[in-house]
């Protein structure tokens, strides 16, 4: 593991956020569009699970994004 990989953290978006930045927050810790997690994120939603009170956990526990 080198030095960058391990001050990764994941945080909530400041930028690229539509509603909470955790969408946004989660593409930039796998380093991909915004725009794949939030569709992936809405058809999962499609599917039976907690997938929307996990957004909200995350929304609430997560922190914001220093920059």
């Amino acid at each position: 593991m080198t030095a960058s990989t391990a001050s990764r953290r994941l945080t909530r978006a400041r930028r690229d956020k539509m509603i909470g930045g955790v969408c946004a927050g989660i593409a930039e810790f796998f380093h991909v569009t915004p725009a794949l997690v939030r569709v992936l994120f809405v058809l999962s939603c499609l599917l039976p699970g907690p997938q929307f009170l996990i957004y909200l956990a995350m929304w609430i526990f997560v922190p914001e994004s220093e920059a």
